[in-house]
């Protein structure tokens, strides 16, 4: 059966929907988010979980809206962001290096995956 309750890593609601936060902070039908982003943890069977099952997980839930979708995988030094369709998420880019990020939901956002991994510890 598929799990449709997660605990992303960083999520952005709608001002709308913050006093369902107060109940649990999950992505359900009931509070759809705009931006979701996951670490990906070391190992094969977390790294499945993040790339795999959870973007088919976010996808099934049927976001009504718009939504991004950013995967941050430390062991590889990638930033991939992803966009909702009605078939599923596609892929935006996968950013490395001096790359740009490039966010839908962010527009003005200048930073490089370099720069994003210089702040993140291993």
């Amino acid at each position: 059966m598929l799990q449709i309750n997660r605990f992303p890593d960083t999520v952005v609601i709608g001002e709308v929907h913050r006093s369902l936060t107060q109940k649990r902070m999950t992505i359900t039908l009931e509070m759809p988010p705009r931006f979701v982003l996951e670490v990906v943890s070391s190992g094969q069977k977390n790294s499945e979980r993040d790339y795999v099952r959870k973007r088919a997980q976010y996808a099934a839930v049927g976001i009504p809206e718009y939504v991004e979708y950013v995967i941050i995988d430390p062991q590889t030094k990638t930033v991939t962001v992803l966009v909702i369709e009605e078939e599923g998420y596609r892929e935006l880019g996968c950013y490395a290096g001096e790359q740009q990020i490039v966010s839908p939901t962010f527009p003005a956002l200048a930073l490089t995956a370099d720069q994003l991994f210089a702040h993140i510890q291993s």
